[in-house]
């Protein structure tokens, strides 16, 4: 690992003590974290595994309603 500063508003500084202060984790574990989530979050790679994961998703429901009906609805509805 390698230190790196960085600078906080007074409200995100605020914040992150209380956090860390509630969950028993350092200010510096809970900023790695997020970090991490960030990256995960914006990285192509990760983005494409979470679609896969979702495909498919609501295959097997049977309580959603009939797509075409309501389109049909929304177009009539249409001025």
């Amino acid at each position: 690992m390698r230190r790196t500063q960085i600078y906080l508003s007074e409200a995100e500084r605020q914040g992150l003590l209380a956090l860390a202060q509630r969950s028993g984790r350092s200010q510096s574990a809970l900023i790695r974290d997020a970090i991490d989530a960030f990256l995960e979050q914006h990285q192509p790679q990760g983005r494409l595994a979470r679609l896969r994961e979702a495909r498919g998703l609501w295959a097997h429901r049977d309580d959603l309603p009939d797509w075409r009906e309501l389109r049909q609805e929304l177009d009539r509805l249409r001025p």
